[in-house]
């Protein structure tokens, strides 16, 4: 969610704390400041506009400086309003101030240290427990701006990346992080703070990874690091090239639609040309630990939490190997038993989601070792955690809706069955080698889905005066009806819901009227006349049906049944090619409901606080 950029340079670096905040931009965010040192003061810019605003203001402002902070924020404690927008200011009057910072996470203690700094005399003008650590930090400050942060960290419960500095000591800032990401960029003669390595594309491509705990003390000539007890450390420089062509539009309305449109792409990327199914795949020891495993638990969020319940039927099917699939924001607050010989693992966009984070730590404290995650980002923390991983090749993907990550996911997740099963001698050549050409025709097969965009749009004319939905699936389908409900939620505020079509008589059916379009994910499979009887049951009721149907289903437009046959049937990899459909159904949706497709309203991109 928030983004965090800082700079300590001998040129104005306003120019280059805005770029780091557009870059920023898809995490989501409903504030944005910039605070700068400039002629011997701290001076600042917010906004509860977009990036552009803020620029045009900072012009306005004739902001310049330096040295300098900035911000997108997403409000957690106080609303979206300029006084709670980040950089905070600090200092006993408020009209000199002299500590300027912004700050990612929770401080979950921040209502005791706000009692105690009101004591002292210190004014708060906000409602956000960043406030109580600027004060903190000014309070402890003697003169030393890095030994004051690290004081200050020592009393903050929760978890935090700030980048703060002072009035006192115009070239300087200070950056710490615990359980929220935050990178430094060297360069020559200037140093950057960011809490993603995207945001210093262009200026810098040297970037350190903080780790756990870490205080960084940012000064023109070098960068200094102290670990969790105040150790000085040496923290590798890693050359990271991000590719910023992702952030170019080309011709599409939206950066949702583009990324839909880019899955072939992605899931080839991800597939990488693949000749035989390995578990050396998975990482070096992957073999050795595949072997010990005779469980799988699976940890995830949103988006990635379904592509986990698709795996469990692909996992459970081919490798015969029991799948349980937590959310990992409940997991960790409950009483579990623990399988030291379960395979743990965890899917993540970005590799920093807070809650799929800690919950991996709780499952490694209950002693189980043999860890796993599926990820899009190879520096992400999830990474560095687990000891094995599959790295997707999606690419950026900046809208905040998940599309081409959720594709690349279900493609590596449907290559770990494949790999179980072999270790576990459920794979035979022969299955193995149709698996790998299903997988090999899997971007085509996609390519030929979107090629229905045009029928989809029709569709979503309809659907855009609705204000609820049901989405039905059966099966391994289930979870990805699950999916297409979601997004029509997140981009267009429909209110969605998904069922196994079974479950229609113990409850939904008594919200189906002619009013509630009923969008049915229908290939030709084992559950195909199952499913057909659910859909009657919807007729029945006066409810309009939109079914995406194989070529082969035998399911014919009618009266209140509207249907779009998709290319092929794709047998267990067709969870995948009927995902492509409801991300466009849910996005010409939004684009006719006119709402914004990119940011949706409350949502960040990458949650990095519980």
């Amino acid at each position: 969610m928030c983004g965090i950029v800082g700079a300590v340079a001998q040129r104005d670096i306003t120019p280059v704390l805005v770029e780091g905040l557009r870059r920023l931009e898809y995490r989501g965010y409903d504030s944005c400041g910039v605070a700068v040192h400039a002629d011997g003061q701290l001076r600042r810019s917010r906004s509860t506009q977009r990036v552009a605003e803020l620029a045009e203001q900072i012009e306005h402002d004739h902001l310049a400086g330096f040295t300098g902070i900035a911000h997108t924020r997403w409000a957690t404690h106080g609303a979206p309003v300029t006084q709670n927008a980040h950089p905070h200011f600090s200092g006993l009057n408020l009209d000199e101030p002299r500590i300027a910072l912004v700050h990612n996470g929770i401080i979950e203690n921040h209502d005791e240290l706000r009692a105690e700094l009101t004591q002292i005399g210190y004014t708060f003008v906000s409602q956000t427990d960043t406030e109580v650590v600027a004060h903190l930090v000014d309070h402890l400050y003697a003169g030393d701006l890095f030994e004051a942060v690290q004081q200050a960290v020592r009393r903050l419960q929760g978890a935090y990346a700030i980048a703060v500095f002072c009035r006192d000591e115009p070239h300087r800032v200070v950056g710490a992080r615990q359980g929220s990401p935050l990178v430094v960029g060297v360069g020559e003669g200037e140093n950057f703070l960011a809490s993603d390595a995207l945001a210093l594309a262009g200026t810098t491509d040297r970037i350190i990874y903080l780790e756990e705990g870490d205080v960084v003390d940012l000064q023109l000539n070098g960068v200094w690091v102290v670990d969790a007890e105040g150790r000085r450390v040496e923290r590798e420089i890693h050359v990271v090239h991000v590719h910023t062509g992702a952030a170019d539009l080309g011709p599409y309305r939206h950066f949702m639609q583009k990324e839909i449109f880019e899955q072939p792409r992605a899931v080839g990327d991800t597939l990488q040309d693949i000749e035989s199914i390995t578990p050396e795949l998975f990482g070096d020891q992957a073999y050795k630990i595949f072997k010990q495993v005779d469980s799988v638990l699976v940890l995830a969020c949103g988006t990635s939490y379904y592509a986990g319940l698709t795996a469990k039927y692909w996992i459970e099917s081919i490798a015969q190997v029991p799948v349980s699939v937590e959310i990992a924001s409940e997991y960790r607050y409950r009483d579990s038993v623990p399988n030291p010989n379960s395979l743990v693992v965890t899917i993540s966009q970005s590799g920093e989601t807070a809650d799929t984070l800690a919950a991996l730590k709780h499952a490694r404290s209950l002693g189980m070792q043999h860890t796993l995650t599926i990820c899009n980002v190879a520096t992400s923390a999830m990474v560095r955690e687990c000891a094995l991983n599959f790295i997707t090749r999606a690419g950026v993907e900046i809208g905040v809706a998940s599309t081409k990550a959720f594709t690349t996911q279900l493609t590596a997740l449907f290559m770990l069955a494949l790999s179980l099963a072999q270790v576990r001698g459920r794979l035979s050549e022969e299955a193995e080698a149709q698996h790998i050409k299903a997988l090999r025709h899997l971007p085509t097969a996609i390519g030929a889905v979107l090629a229905l965009e045009p029928q989809i749009i029709a569709w979503a004319e309809r659907f855009a005066g609705k204000e609820n939905a049901l989405f039905l699936g059966r099966g391994m389908h289930y979870p990805i009806a699950l999916e297409g409900a979601l997004k029509l939620k997140e981009i267009s505020y429909i209110h969605a819901e998904a069922y196994p079509a079974g479950e229609l008589k113990h409850g939904p059916l008594a919200l189906v009227t002619e009013h509630m379009p009923v969008v049915v994910v229908a290939p030709h499979d084992a559950l195909l006349e199952k499913l057909k009887s659910n859909m009657q049951e919807v007729r029945a009721r006066g409810g309009d049906l939109y079914v995406f149907a194989d070529a082969d289903s035998r399911i014919a437009s009618s009266e209140g049944t509207h249907v779009i046959r998709m290319p092929e049937h794709y047998g267990m990899l067709s969870p995948i090619l009927h995902t492509v459909p409801l991300q466009l159904l849910s996005y010409h949706t939004a684009c006719a409901r006119g709402t914004d497709v990119d940011k949706p309203r409350n949502l960040a991109k990458s949650v990095t606080v519980e």
